[in-house]
């Protein structure tokens, strides 16, 4: 175990100031998170250096379609969340009671994701936030030679640990679930409460972080289309009209397996309720081959970059990352990672 970082010690209690759950903790108990644990006074991490799922990916698959398109990511997590989504793509690590592992040191995981000819390194699959002094110390060492760091986030850090990884981290993917209907959050994710993520997405606004959004819609439990349009108008306020935003298909899994999967239709009218509310930049998602994967300028109509499900299938972009027909800013981060990854920009 490694000693942890951001908490208070309240007398004989510890809090923790990580996540926006604030566990307070005597002697010998554990967090939420089943990963910070108190021992002798201090609060330590479990999972510092303790690996349990890593690939090479493309950074479209985080979903990220706007930030160093064409690029590949080194994606890392490692057990447990801080959230428990009844339906949990990766439940078999992120629902773990003990967090399980290989051993890696931050030198070593960047120089594997080099050995993958990777230009950046994902903290993913689980809620990276539970592993933040590991991504921390990770992404220090990979901005030291020239790579990318981005996060998939549920949303749910504090402004602190925003605070404390924003030096290093470049790119977030947030996830939403149900158009971020609060009851639906207190009974499939057992969240009491959303309004930290709209915190948390102010503050990485704040800190210069480029920021992506999806939004899981769920056939029957999480189809709400007033929250969509209540969300895009949120994103539109805060963050910018061309803030990308994916609409993401359900597919059964998990503790949901008696529910369809999301159709094509249903992603196609909250596509429209966003692009209504201002969004320049929706997208669907886990539905290949939808017309909605790819990226056409706002302004002239031009096919500016085209996919077919995680997998680039041209870039167009300008060497600045804007329309090549019109010179319309597409709001493309990462140019330089872009140029770098130029040759995987054609995969089929």
């Amino acid at each position: 175990m490694k000693q942890a970082e951001l908490y208070t010690k309240l007398d004989d209690l510890i809090r923790c100031d990580l996540c926006a759950r604030h566990c307070v903790l005597a002697e010998g108990e554990t967090g939420y998170c089943r990963v910070r644990v108190v021992e002798g006074g201090e609060l330590y991490t479990k999972v510092y250096g303790l690996i349990d799922g890593m690939a090479p990916d493309p950074i479209e698959k985080k979903p990220m379609f706007h930030f160093a398109p064409g690029s590949h990511t080194f994606s890392i997590s490692t057990s447990c969340c801080n959230f428990h989504c009844k339906f949990c793509l990766n439940y078999h690590s992120s629902q773990r009671e003990e967090p399980v592992g290989r051993k890696m040191s931050p030198d070593e995981i960047v120089r594997l994701a080099k050995d993958y000819d990777c230009q950046g390194i994902s903290y993913t699959y689980t809620e990276p936030t539970i592993f933040m002094e590991l991504a921390h110390d990770t992404a220090e060492i990979a901005h030291a030679e020239g790579m990318y760091n981005t996060f998939v986030t549920n949303g749910y850090e504090t402004p602190k640990a925003i605070e404390y990884i924003a030096p290093y981290l470049d790119a977030v993917t947030v996830d939403f679930k149900g158009s971020g209907n609060k009851e639906f959050y207190k009974e499939y994710m057992d969240v009491p409460s959303v309004k930290p993520i709209f915190t948390a997405l102010k503050k990485f606004k704040e800190e210069g972080i480029f920021i992506e959004l999806t939004n899981l819609i769920i056939p029957e439990l999480g189809d709400f289309e007033e929250n969509t349009r209540e969300l895009a108008e949120w994103i539109v306020e805060h963050l910018g009209r061309l803030t990308p935003l994916h609409l993401t298909a359900f597919g059964p899994t998990y503790q949901m397996t008696d529910l369809p999967r999301t159709s094509a239709s249903t992603l196609e009218r909250h596509m429209d309720i966003a692009k209504k509310a201002g969004l320049e930049f929706v997208y669907s998602g886990n539905v290949a081959g939808h017309d909605g994967e790819n990226t056409y300028c706002p302004e002239c109509g031009f096919k500016a970059v085209e996919r077919y499900s995680v997998y680039l299938r041209s870039n167009n972009l300008d060497e600045n990352g804007k329309c090549p027909k019109c010179g319309h800013d597409l709001n493309m981060g990462g140019v330089q990672w872009q140029q770098r990854g130029a040759a995987r920009r054609s995969l089929f």
